[in-house]
């Protein structure tokens, strides 16, 4: 199982003068200590309005900056929103490229199509046309990266020949992801190739999402120039053997659980068919602000405690047969230092158990026992 970081660049009120500024800097040296502590992956999320929940708006910046930072940490933009108003898919392409030369190689290159009706909303974006929209700039995007001109003609957009510059230095392309919750989205991706970013937050919800995306990858139609069959599944965690460590973790936890919900009301009470499933995925009647620090502690996505009781939990949700668990600790009010003192003990002890225990895996099976 591989280890990631996610950042929302989440900033809570009440804020000062260097509110913003600060969380950028201080998320640019958790990265640089979890590149150190043998973290995989960084992911930056790509959102639009969302005060206090996301100020992430221009993650290719934020990313470039991250870049020059650290040596061996894979870039993960997670996820670029291609729908056109948000970013033309050319101009998606040219940034992901560019990226792709000042982190020497190392960028992984999620997409998706947004489910707020903020962002929705203020870019003017059709929420019937997200998907297709999706899927027609991602294809735009592959063709870009091809060698001579991209040409294009499909049912939104006609593009007409041009030499789109630069290319990224990962041949064919950098490993694609694609991002959901929607029940059907991880049957396109696998269909298609693509490795998943998952944000369920359930058991259940991710056994049946890791059971419909192997079922689609075992016989896909790839759209880019390999399959990439990683399934990665987020978790908020805080790592530490402060005694207030379950409060705090899980505190915070309860704040961003609260603000999905809030975002993601204007989507549910929409008429759009195109996100039906957030009407079954959002219960007003059990709200986060009003479940027990006892209760959340129990929530098997909610890692928060020592280095033992971290690990118990994160086997529960390896079980469920993921590839890469995405550790959210930049989140609510947790302070600077907690953060770093989670993935410094994740680097020291949580990620060599399960290294070791995967080496000890494969050498009873190359032993034949």
């Amino acid at each position: 199982m591989k280890f990631s970081l996610v950042y929302e660049l989440q900033m809570p009120k009440p804020w000062t003068a260097t509110t913003e500024r600060d969380t950028y800097m201080q998320a640019i040296e958790q990265i640089k200590l979890a590149d150190e502590m043998g973290f995989d992956i960084v992911w930056a999320v790509e959102h639009h309005f969302l005060t206090e929940y996301s100020h992430s708006s221009a993650p290719e910046v934020f990313l470039s900056a991250v870049s020059q930072h650290t040596k061996r940490i894979r870039i993960g933009h997670g996820v670029v929103l291609l729908p056109f108003n948000y970013n033309h898919p050319i101009r998606a392409a040219e940034k992901i490229a560019a990226l792709d030369i000042v982190s020497n190689g190392r960028v992984e290159f999620g997409s998706g199509r947004s489910t707020t009706s903020i962002e929705l909303g203020g870019f003017n974006v059709n929420p019937d046309d997200s998907r297709e929209q999706w899927e027609e700039g991602l294809e735009v995007v592959l063709k870009a990266w091809r060698d001579g001109p991209l040409q294009h003609e499909g049912k939104h957009l006609s593009i007409p020949a041009r030499e789109v510059w630069p290319k990224p230095i990962q041949k064919p392309h950098p490993p694609l992801w694609m991002a959901g919750t929607a029940p059907d989205t991880f049957r396109v991706a696998g269909n298609k190739g693509l490795g998943v970013l998952c944000f369920q937050l359930t058991p259940d919800g991710v056994a049946q999402a890791v059971k419909t995306y192997r079922a689609a990858i075992a016989n896909p139609q790839p759209v880019g120039g390999f399959i990439n069959n990683q399934f990665a599944s987020l978790a908020m965690t805080l790592c530490s053997r402060e005694p207030d460590t379950v409060e705090l973790g899980v505190g915070a936890a309860r704040w961003f659980l609260q603000k999905i919900v809030e975002i993601l009301i204007g989507l549910r009470n929409t008429e759009s068919n195109s996100y039906a499933y957030l009407k079954d995925m959002i219960d007003l009647s059990h709200q986060p602000k009003d479940a027990s620090i006892a209760d959340l502690d129990q929530h098997p996505f909610v890692v928060a405690g020592d280095p033992a009781k971290c690990i118990r939990k994160l086997e529960f949700i390896e079980s469920l047969g993921i590839d890469q668990f995405i550790c959210f600790s930049q989140m609510g009010g947790i302070p600077h230092h907690r953060v770093m003192e989670s993935i410094r003990l994740y680097g020291e002890e949580i990620i060599p158990y399960f290294k070791a225990k995967e080496a000890a895996g494969s050498a009873k099976v190359a032993s034949g026992g």
